[in-house]
């Protein structure tokens, strides 16, 4: 088919609204141009969703369109400014290789970000030299669609290009682009910003402006602020929970990696836990630890006091109440998130129903996994009965006198809907996201990309799934690490 579609007809209907909030949350810039981009991937199934019609345009001008050279029409280019705890220090940060191009307004109505990530330096770079490299981009793409696909909320990739450039790390490396795409980048971060510079105005707007965005059954009869952190709270609740549903390990939960709307951001030093271990850990920098699986629940309650930290002005006008209130709103996360997690382990071992039981039933199993260290995927796909989880780790008397308890519980065999329903059959297994990302960078080929993300956009179904994505890779002494990529 003839490549007819030009940029200017390709379906942008971009806005800025985010650039009337404050001068101090933006600085506008164009990305810088790049000598010879091609296409990687791009997504068009996103692209649909987003009302773009990409599959008629040609590969030149999809290449120039994604590196930065070309830009749509209604775009007006700008880096983010923020602030984060980083490893629980406090610095002052922003988009240092990075450059939101717009807002696109859906067909539906709704709005997301388009951003460029790795296009270039900006006013934030520290000394930076704001480009990525070819593989940090396709593991962000392939990690995020997986999430999107378990129904995880996620940020998401609309394209990969490669830059015709080299960036150099430890070894000159192929230049690339990532186009991310996110209900907004809005973070805890982006508030500790303006709490910073004691721009409470700015903060009441960009408050204002977030409750639009994300939050719109907030009730302003009453404390916006609190209902603001309420309402993060409960997202950030949900997104944990669903992170640990599927063995999810972020690498970096700092508060600028936090964002309002609850969605999964930056995929740097993340991965899916094989073998179950609580204290597991995969951030290269982390060596204590911080963000580990086990920690993840208690570090965004730790981020989320950040977060009422910075509003505490607009709680209340004298000082110690508002502390008192925000207190008091932040002391129900413990419950909340129990009730959310044992919800959700309920559901993962097939009980729909509550019993005052159900808790140590719950607990013994993860007793047991933290003793045996089972591959965390296929220990409920064992309980499922599916034939690939028939590891020698399962033929264990501790099992088997759990299982027998757990029979007891469940007691029909209806459990099995709610478990397919929570429980993947396969995750983007660390070795094969290794070897995708290795030939990708190395030989220029994507035929195991593409395989593997074929693979994950069907999490929960066994049907056509090659063996090799379900079964329990070969453990190894050396850790699994990742890095962030810049």
């Amino acid at each position: 088919m003839k490549n007819n579609v030009s940029l200017s007809d390709s379906g942008w209907n971009l806005q800025s609204s985010y650039t009337q909030i404050s001068d101090k949350l933006i600085s506008e810039l164009k990305p810088d141009a790049v000598t010879n981009p091609s296409t990687v991937i791009v997504n068009n199934e996103l692209a649909k969703k987003l009302g773009l019609n990409l599959k008629g345009m040609s590969k030149k001008d999809l290449s120039n369109l994604f590196s930065g050279n070309t830009l749509p029409h209604g775009s007006k280019p700008f880096a983010q400014a923020y602030a984060g705890h980083q490893f629980g220090q406090f610095t002052i940060l922003g988009d240092g290789r990075a450059h939101i191009v717009g807002e696109q307004v859906t067909p539906d109505g709704e709005i997301f970000d388009i951003q460029y990530k790795g296009s270039g330096r900006t006013p934030y770079s520290r000394g930076g030299d704001g480009k990525a490299a070819l593989g940090p981009m396709l593991r962000e793409y392939l990690i995020s669609e997986a999430m999107y696909h378990l129904g995880i909320p996620t940020t998401r990739s609309l394209a990969v290009v490669e830059t015709g450039e080299k960036v150099y790390r430890e070894v000159p490396l192929k230049g690339s682009i990532l186009t991310r795409v996110a209900s907004s980048h809005i973070r805890i971060g982006t508030f500790q910003f303006l709490a910073a510079h004691k721009d409470y105005d700015g903060m009441q707007a960009l408050l204002d402006f977030s409750i639009k965005r994300h939050f719109r059954n907030i009730n302003f009869s009453k404390n916006v602020a609190i209902e603001f952190i309420q309402s993060v709270m409960q997202k950030q609740i949900k997104l944990i929970v669903d992170w640990m549903r599927v063995g999810f390990i972020h690498g970096v939960m700092n508060t600028d990696n936090s964002t309002i709307s609850g969605e999964t951001i930056d995929y740097g030093p993340c991965a899916f836990m094989d073998s179950y271990d609580a204290k597991t850990v995969f951030s290269s920098i982390d060596t204590q630890g911080r963000y580990s699986f086990a920690n993840q629940p208690s570090i965004i309650h730790w981020n989320l006091v950040r977060l009422a930290e910075c509003l505490l002005p607009l709680i209340d006008k004298n000082e110690k109440k508002s502390i008192e209130i925000a207190q008091n709103t932040l002391n129900d996360f413990s419950s909340l998130f129990k009730d959310e997690w044992l919800q959700m382990m309920r559901k993962k071992i097939g009980i729909e129903d509550q019993s005052d039981e159900d808790e140590e039933l719950i607990n013994n199993l993860v007793k047991w996994m933290q003793s045996k260290n089972p591959d965390f995927t296929n220990t409920f796909c064992n309980l499922m009965n599916y034939e690939h989880a028939n590891d020698e780790v399962f033929e264990d008397n501790d099992f088997d006198t759990w299982k027998k308890n757990w029979k007891k519980r469940v007691k029909s065999k209806e459990y099995l809907k709610t478990m397919i329903n929570i429980n993947p059959v396969l995750i983007p297994r660390n070795y094969l996201v290794e070897e995708a990302l290795n030939e990708a960078e190395t030989n220029n080929k994507l035929d195991k990309f593409n395989d593997l993300n074929r693979a994950i956009s069907s999490p929960y179904q066994l049907k056509n799934v090659h063996i090799k994505y379900l079964m329990t890779p070969n453990k190894t002494n050396i850790p699994y690490k990742t890095f962030c990529g810049t």
